[in-house]
């Protein structure tokens, strides 16, 4: 597959990394340059300069061919523009963003749009632990390791 990132802080570095290192084309695309180091000199994706709102842009990272794309930059409404043009404008068939926001979340996701709401799932796994003792954000990092 190949994927689109937009987004090269703490999660989008991890998700590049974890899939490229499963075989996927991956192009990475973020504003800092210096966010492209979070994914290590053996990183064999793709990673373009520039603004992830910006259709140029997208375009240099290969939207017109992705399978999937993923906004994960540290605002929630630059999340949703990324994942709206994703969608609409450049119809790639599956687009998630991650949001902080639940109320948010909420409100994109009756619009249509799949949203990771990191705020509800961290809240959940501590009650989780509180609860019952038992930590499961190792199933939920997969490969990642500890979260």
């Amino acid at each position: 597959m190949r994927v689109v990132i937009v987004g090269c802080g703490r999660v989008g570095s991890l998700l590049a990394l974890r899939m490229a290192g499963e075989g996927h084309t991956v192009c990475v695309i973020d504003e800092k340059p210096s966010s492209f180091e979070r994914l290590g000199d053996d990183f064999n994706g793709e990673m373009v300069v520039g603004n992830g709102l910006e259709g140029a842009t997208l375009r240099r990272a290969g939207i017109e061919k992705a399978d999937c794309f993923a906004a994960v930059m540290p605002g929630d409404n630059r999340n949703l523009m990324a994942a709206q043009l994703a969608r609409e404008i450049f119809n790639v068939k599956r687009v998630i963003t991650r949001i902080y926001d639940p109320i948010r979340a909420a409100v994109y996701r009756e619009m249509g749009v799949e949203t990771i709401c990191s705020t509800v799932i961290g809240a959940g796994l501590i009650h989780d632990y509180l609860i019952d003792g038992v930590n499961r954000a190792d199933a939920v990092a997969g490969a990642g390791g500890r979260t």
